[in-house]
């Protein structure tokens, strides 16, 4: 019997995380299979012997693992104990993002070899652009699996359009430099001066990576003691608060220079709010998008979603297409 499971590393379990990117990604990717009729689950793992020991208690024909952590010599000694079962380790970054994370490229190509040399253990990438670049640049096979968005029903979220009072815009996600978030911090403060109104800029806080901690010092150089100008840091929550928060917002900003899906977007656009999004979020919509690096772009874009009638339900059929070419790729990986 066909039975996928979806395994992620528990940041949970270490203080001070409660909001874990890939356990959210898990769960709506298992939420939209299952609706599919796909016996899915997700399982929380610390380490690989987690993984192995629960997988002799309860068997199961594929096992995705998010992001590439384990280590390549436990990897073969799960795909050897299990001949039966179709593994594989989904790398959610880019290209660009990996970067910051030379361990991660490490295991990629230490992946590479394992697939080379096993009839059961697939690379795969939850980004097209990423698994391409695999195959050009390496000539090794690397399996789409990307993100899933679950969408409770086809009722667009009621979203009344910015008609004047405090505006409220949010940058959200792990605050690393690849977000972008000092251009996103420029962009608000012109749509707000533009449109003469008082601004809430609500950045994320509690989750710093990679030089985030600067970011936050910077962007309240930036902004603080401007009239009519609040930046509100948003402490890192659980993804049903977050979402209570992003549905407060009229506009989002996620001008990323790299992504593999971006979550953030997906929330809004299941609140009914838009996003400008850079064209690393290819699969938005084309009126969303700004250039990344020209933050009167970035606020021209955003000053045309809040007055959109549309917006949120361009993002809504956005996502839908998404959802659609998802659930073929991740079928075509459940056929063998």
């Amino acid at each position: 019997m066909q039975k996928l499971i979806l395994a992620y590393k528990n940041f949970a379990a270490h203080k001070n995380i409660s909001h874990i990117g890939l356990g959210v990604s898990a769960i709506n990717t298992v939420k939209t299979l299952r609706r599919m009729g796909v016996q899915t689950e997700v399982w929380p793992i610390l380490h690989s012997r987690d993984l192995r020991e629960r997988l002799q208690r309860e068997p199961a024909s594929h096992v995705v693992i998010s992001a590439p952590w384990i280590p390549s010599i436990e990897i073969q000694a799960l795909v050897g104990a299990h001949p039966e079962t179709r593994f594989a380790v989904n790398c959610h970054s880019n290209v660009g993002f990996l970067q910051a994370d030379a361990q991660g490229v490490r295991l990629v190509r230490e992946a590479m070899e394992i697939e080379a040399g096993t009839f059961n253990f697939h690379l795969a990438g939850n980004s097209a652009k990423f698994c391409k670049w695999v195959t050009s640049a390496y000539g090794a096979p690397c399996t789409f699996l990307p993100n899933l968005y679950y969408m409770e029903n086809d009722m667009l979220p009621s979203r009344p359009l910015y008609r004047g009072g405090t505006l409220r815009i949010g940058a959200f996600g792990a605050t690393r430099p690849l977000k972008n978030f000092m251009s996103a911090a420029g962009a608000a403060l012109e749509i707000a001066r533009s449109m003469k109104s008082d601004l809430e800029l609500w950045l994320s806080a509690g989750r710093t990576e990679g030089g985030g901690d600067t970011i936050l010092r910077s962007a309240h150089a930036m902004l603080d003691g401007l009239p009519g100008v609040t930046l509100v840091e948003n402490g890192w929550k659980s993804w049903p608060k977050f979402r209570q928060c992003v549905a407060h917002m009229h506009l989002l900003l996620q001008p990323s220079y790299t992504e593999s899906f971006n979550m953030v977007t997906a929330d809004g656009i299941a609140e009914g709010v838009p996003s400008v999004v850079s064209e690393a979020i290819d699969w938005a919509p084309e009126h969303w998008k700004a250039e990344c690096d020209d933050v009167l772009d970035i606020a021209r874009v955003g000053r045309r979603l809040l007055q959109d009638d549309h917006a949120a339900r361009d993002g809504f059929e956005a996502l839908k297409f998404h959802n659609e070419a998802g659930v073929r790729a991740w079928t075509a990986f459940l056929c063998h």
